[in-house]
């Protein structure tokens, strides 16, 4: 593979991937090209290269993209992470195109890609791998509890755990469909399941002059579905020695497969005997490189392209030196009370906050919209401080600060895992969520609540005010003789509050509670309010009838109720509904059908992921909505179930 100097990039990728590569692109003196689709035609990044082409054949489309850099005079592609990063036939194409490949050599791609190719090489150069067999059947021979991966991805698709023989054909099944629709290539095979685990990964760098060296450790531990969500640099359960024999191991595998570009060996650490096995190597950028950045001081996106062109890295392992902690959490559109399904919407309130200084890698903005074509991925956010609880406290309030609503995010499970006594202890294994359960959802207490829904009521009524075609400045609700009470309802979650108060005459409000309000600035995003003496200033955007109110721990949404109720459909009766929009799979019930507690009833598709529709308990199926193949909608009836009657009943 040829490398030589270059002096524009396309970047054949989208969102924050593309806005990151832009970033350092522009840094370095090279002009960028996005590619986009119609879906993301109005995305940030699209207008901020120097020139976007449209694919009308998406993402996946290696030669609308190679055509797009020839049109536009791009002499190098970086793939970034995701759709063709990893495809090698894409990158040998791009090769013969005559352009600069921005990444490993196809070859090395293709070895790597493909999990069982690249056991076998670890294997070789003397790394440890788990126990594991290409045979999808032979559960036993690795023993339970097993765990099904596909053998040309990751991310979390085509895996599934299983325990027992009795689950192996379905799992493996489900796990070969999510495969063949996110990589295209249904292969599976069975590796020995670590409950107690640590996820641990070294990143590497190799020029074309044959110098190769590490940038230490990430530990990407806390995940959810086997995809990650928290990462972090240095590893608080690695040593000096560990870290040293997995920088080695990483090294004498890079070597052995002539590793060229940014990389990842990917390790797994055994909790209680404190071995450590080969994974898988990533022959691109991750989505976690951040936090490596941030205590190297090194742009890995400017070495890839530095490399690309041909200069030499231009420093030894000994010149690699490591300065505090980083953490990153990955903000994502989805509901962690539902199992983290992924959730869609608008985006109709993001602003994170000027301070406590963190790096926000994000693709959205207000107005964004999250389908179910693309991973929901909202942003990365990212701290740097002198020590680990530090950083983690400095990341979490950075969370808790962002004024955010449209949709569903796991910004507060984020800030609750970060805030986690065990977390802050460092007890961050891969069943971390599941041994400790942070909080799904903002807590707040009774006071907190009732603060914050009287501070949106007064914005509410200081928005009337200005809205006023007349006599704006008289009080709302003035009378030429006592001023009278005034109300009005929100909901949070559905639950109402009732807000009451009466405006008086120098300006302050009686509250209904006894409790005075004063009101010392009104702006059309905020309210700096004086409530019982306790003064705060709240952010406020109001989407229709819902209220986005940042309180000192998160944004809430309420309601506003109208005064009179709206004819509105009701809900079916025992309807049994999607949780997220999809399409449907699999029905495997029909009208009639009798059915037990846990039986899969319908399978959905989101985000290239299934998710198996199970009966809540004994009961029958009285009426199937939908069809195989079909497209619904969140909230969508998929049938109509009856309970079964208690004995007796």
């Amino acid at each position: 593979m040829t490398a030589r100097p270059f002096t524009s990039v396309l970047v054949a990728n989208r969102g924050e991937i593309a806005r990151r590569i832009f970033a350092t692109a522009t840094a370095m003196g090279l002009r960028s090209v996005a590619v986009y689709v119609d879906d993301d035609a109005d995305a940030p990044y699209v207008a901020e290269a120097d020139e976007a082409v449209h694919l009308g054949a998406g993402y996946l489309d290696g030669a609308g993209i190679i055509e797009a850099a020839r049109a536009t005079g791009a002499e190098a592609v970086h793939p970034g992470y995701g759709f063709l990063s990893e495809n090698a036939a894409f990158a040998a194409d791009v090769l013969a195109a005559g352009l600069v490949w921005v990444g490993p050599p196809p070859a090395v791609i293709a070895a790597m890609g493909d999990k069982l190719a690249a056991k076998r090489a670890a294997k070789a150069a003397g790394v440890p791998t788990l126990p594991s067999t290409e045979d999808p059947t032979a559960g036993d021979e690795v023993g339970y509890p097993v765990l099904v991966k596909a053998a040309a991805g990751g991310g979390g698709k085509g895996m599934r755990v299983v325990t027992s023989a009795e689950q192996l054909a379905e799992s493996v099944a489900a796990a070969r469909r999510e495969a063949a629709a996110g990589f295209g290539d249904d292969r599976v095979f069975l590796e020995r399941y670590v409950a107690r685990s640590r996820h641990v990964e070294i990143q590497i760098l190799g020029d074309t002059h044959g110098a190769l060296v590490h940038l230490g450790e990430r530990e990407c531990s806390i995940q959810r579905r086997h995809q990650k969500i928290i990462e972090e640099s240095p590893s608080p359960a690695i040593d000096g020695a560990m870290r040293a024999a997995m920088g080695t191991a990483a090294l004498e595998l890079a070597a052995a497969i002539g590793y060229q570009s940014a990389g990842t060996v990917e390790f797994l650490v055994d909790e209680a005997s404190r071995e450590f096995f080969f994974l898988e190597v990533n022959t691109r950028l991750q989505v976690e490189h951040p936090v490596t950045e941030e205590v190297t001081g090194r742009d890995l996106v400017r070495e890839q392209l530095r490399i690309a062109a041909g200069e030499p890295l231009g420093y030894a392992q000994d010149d690699v030196t490591f300065n505090g902690h980083a953490i990153e959490a990955r903000l994502y559109a989805e509901d962690p009370s539902t199992g983290f399904l992924p959730a869609t919407g608008t985006l109709t309130a993001y602003e994170p906050a000027a301070t406590p200084m963190v790096r926000w890698d994000s693709g959205v903005t207000v107005g964004s919209v999250v389908g179910v074509r693309f991973d929901p991925m909202l942003a990365k956010v990212i701290a740097h401080a002198p020590t680990r609880s530090e950083a983690a406290g400095r990341l979490a309030l950075a969370l808790e600060r962002l004024h955010l609503g449209g949709l569903s995010t796991n910004r507060d499970f984020l800030a609750a895992t970060l805030r986690h006594p065990a977390f802050l202890a460092g007890d961050t294994t891969t069943d971390f969520i599941e041994r400790h359960a942070p909080s799904s959802a903002l807590v707040l207490s009774g006071e907190d609540v009732r603060r914050a829904a009287t501070a949106a009521v007064l914005w509410v009524q200081g928005h009337h005010r200005a809205a006023a075609p007349v006599l704006a400045q008289v009080p709302s609700g003035w009378r030429n003789a006592r001023l009278p009470a005034q109300q009005l309802v929100v909901e949070l979650a559905g639950e109402p509050i009732e807000v009451r108060y009466e405006s008086r005459r120098d300006g302050s409000f009686r509250l209904g509670n006894g409790g005075v309000a004063r009101v010392h600035g009104w702006l059309p995003d905020a309210i700096d309010v004086e409530i019982d003496g306790r003064r705060a200033t709240w952010r406020t955007t109001r989407a229709a009838d819902r209220l986005h109110v940042q309180t000192v721990r998160g944004t809430i949404d309420l309601d506003v109720v109208p005064r009179f109720e709206v004819p509105g459909s009701t809900g079916v009766a025992g309807g049994f509904v999607a949780p997220m929009p999809g399409v449907v799979l699999d029905v495997s019930c029909r009208a009639g059908d009798e059915v037990t507690a846990g039986q899969a009833l319908v399978v959905l598709e989101a985000m290239k992921m299934e998710h198996h529709m199970r009966a809540p308990s004994d009961g029958r199926v009285a009426e199937v909505r939908v069809v195989k193949g079909q497209q619904v909608d969140n909230g969508a009836v998929l049938l109509v179930f009856e309970h079964a009657e208690p004995d007796g009943g």
